[in-house]
């Protein structure tokens, strides 16, 4: 019997890095996510096929039941050692999928390019704890690491607040939908950036947050009541110079448009994957001219 599992990417409007200690941060869904589809199978192991936007073959091995259950000390860090690890703490967990099977066969869909970092690890990992049905927080916890913001997208079809209370996950359910949203585009930096490594060099940084903390709710919560599109865009302005403090870097509009006639806003991790460019005229011609092609308005990204 095939079972099919399907979790949302994700998008991080406001609270990037501080979301790790506690900042209310604004999360959005995509409509772009990942399947994962489970057919028993024999051999006791596990063939495990995962395929791209394109549908092209990113990801093809066989990963042994005895390596899930054991999880062996591996060589370097790999996309296999990193699912058998993921793989290896959903069994602990809960066993019953493995130890009362045979074996599977397992194919996972990309709906996006891997490389928009739009969530393939998260939607992975929501996808995996439906599959064993057990609680994706935990797995991301025991395995990935992270604030979870991610997750909380993969299982919601709305816009939420997510913050971390005594490190457990809150998630809030809120009304956004700007009337300016004609005016707000996603645009892709050609470059996938690494969450592990972007949260390492963040917390090498950080010191005491309480009060950047405490700037940073006051403009999650300004963001969700802005009226109008000169508002949204100063209090997102505020935010990158806020961020550029902490992490003590330029912000991209800096570094990568400086003659940028709008507000470019970071997304998540820094130095890669989107930004938000907020413009009232077309800003396709200029990111193209600048060698960025993929510029995906706002009500063609989010759910």
């Amino acid at each position: 019997m095939k079972k099919t599992f399907y979790s949302n990417g994700k998008l991080l409007i406001t609270g990037e890095y501080l979301v790790l200690d506690g900042a209310k941060a604004l999360a959005l869904p995509t409509k772009f996510g990942q399947n994962l589809i489970v057919e028993k199978s024999s051999n006791q192991e596990i063939k495990w096929t995962s395929y791209d936007a394109d549908e092209s073959v990113w990801f093809d091995e066989i990963i042994s039941y005895s390596a899930i259950k054991k999880n062996p000390a591996l060589e370097k860090e790999s996309v296999k050692t990193t699912l058998i690890t993921i793989l290896h703490e959903a069994y602990l967990l809960n066993p019953k999928p493995i130890d009362s099977s045979e074996g599977y066969t397992v194919s996972t869909q990309l709906t996006f390019p891997r490389k928009w970092g739009l969530g393939t690890s998260s939607t992975l990992i929501n996808n995996i704890a439906q599959w064993f049905e057990i609680n994706a927080f935990e797995l991301l916890k025991n395995s990935f690491g992270g604030s979870g913001y991610d997750i909380a997208c993969a299982q919601n079809d709305f816009p939420i607040v997510y913050h971390l209370e005594q490190g457990k996950p809150i998630v809030d359910k809120v009304h956004f939908e700007p009337s300016f949203s004609k005016s707000l585009y996603f645009v892709y930096l050609n470059q996938k950036q690494s969450s592990k490594n972007a949260i390492a060099s963040y917390k090498e940084k950080k010191n005491n947050l309480k009060t950047q903390k405490e700037a940073i709710n006051q403009i999650t919560e300004t963001v969700l009541e802005a009226k109008n599109i000169d508002v949204f865009s100063k209090v997102l302005q505020n935010h990158e110079k806020q961020l550029s403090s902490i992490l003590e870097t330029k912000t991209v509009k800096e570094i990568l448009f400086p003659d940028f006639n709008g507000t470019i806003k970071s997304l998540g991790a820094w130095g890669g994957d989107f930004v938000l460019a907020i413009s009232e005229d077309d800003p396709k011609p200029y990111f193209i001219s600048k060698g960025y092609e993929t510029i995906i308005p706002y009500n063609e990204m989010i759910l």
